[in-house]
């Protein structure tokens, strides 16, 4: 048996934060931003508007691209590490909102391979005989962004993507996924404070260590090489040549990684989807964003070939191959 993504859907906040606004803040201009990274604007939730209320707009638009009623789901998956809570999990906020009253709801946590991650666990969900699960990638990333630090403010945004898998009835759908992690490389992207390990407190409030931290040039580096191997792996899993890839959709980091892992595969660049301009690092969400953009503007047809690839905190990183 195979799952297969029956719907997509994808928010994000109608607040944009340019790089325009962002020189009025801190020390940096335009084109360094644009120059070093590829964006020019992110998307950022009002005080309102928090992780939930990303992902069930998402959902929503999944659940009825899919024609699939929110009460048929057997599983709801949020990949995200900036839930509305602690606790309760921001998949059973969503659970409650949506009216999915017989799923299953719980978060994952994998950083920018999250919505990945969650994709494995729902594939291998459907193949025990499920019928529906609902995959949610939901981000405020500017809940733990220091506006302050002017190395990582550039970087990230809000936002959500969203996919409703069932069992597939042909060839279409997932064909393989792949997970890994490598812990001894934690400290290279963290959020240091606010955890049990330290918990919240007046100094570590002052020490802004409630603040996503995250060393530059070794994660530039890291991303290069693990993004590479995982899009080589999936590949191999199946068979498959870069050359009969239709679109690469990467976690939207930078474009200088972006350009140095399609160059290192020998992909030509007009086959990665891009989106990083607009909406920044969406961490988790960039994913199911840039998949429901491609789905919309009809890049993909039947019988597409889509690679996926990511990495993140933990590190983490993940790839996959998809047959649309």
């Amino acid at each position: 048996m195979r799952s297969q993504i029956l719907g997509t859907g994808s928010y994000a906040p109608s607040r944009i934060l340019t790089n325009a606004d962002l020189e009025r803040m801190v020390a940096t201009s335009d084109a360094w931003i644009t120059e070093r990274t590829g964006i020019r604007e992110r998307r950022v939730v009002t005080p309102e508007e928090a992780c939930s209320d990303l992902g069930v707009q998402a959902a929503r638009q999944a659940l009825a691209e899919a024609k699939i009623q929110a009460s048929e789901l057997d599983l709801i998956l949020v990949a995200t590490c900036t839930g509305d809570f602690p606790l309760p999990s921001t998949a059973c906020v969503i659970q409650h909102r949506l009216g999915a009253t017989q799923a299953a709801a719980c978060d994952i946590s994998a950083a920018c391979c999250g919505f990945v991650y969650a994709l494995a666990v729902a594939d291998a969900y459907i193949k025990t005989g499920s019928r529906y699960v609902l995959v949610v990638g939901a981000e405020v990333m500017s809940a733990i962004t220091d506006w302050e630090d002017r190395n990582t403010c550039v970087l990230f945004g809000d936002g959500a993507g969203a996919v409703v898998l069932g069992p597939s009835d042909g060839e279409a759908g997932i064909l393989s996924l792949h997970l890994h992690a490598d812990g001894r490389l934690a400290d290279l992207i963290c959020v240091p404070g606010g955890g049990s390990s330290m918990p919240i407190s007046e100094k570590i409030l002052a020490e802004r260590l409630h603040y996503i931290k995250m060393r530059g040039n070794e994660t530039f580096k890291v991303a290069v090489k693990t993004m590479e191997e995982a899009a080589r792996e999936a590949l191999a899993a199946n068979g498959l040549t870069v050359e009969e890839i239709d679109v690469f959709i990467p976690h939207q980091a930078n474009i200088r990684i972006l350009k140095a892992v399609s160059q290192r595969l020998g992909l030509s660049f007009d086959r990665v989807a891009v989106n990083l301009d607009r909406f920044g690092n969406t961490s988790a969400a960039s994913i199911p964003m840039m998949l429901d953009e491609v789905v919309r503007e009809n890049r993909v047809k039947a019988d597409s070939l889509i690679l996926v690839a990511a990495f993140g905190a933990g590190l983490t990183w993940a790839s996959g191959v998809i047959r649309w």
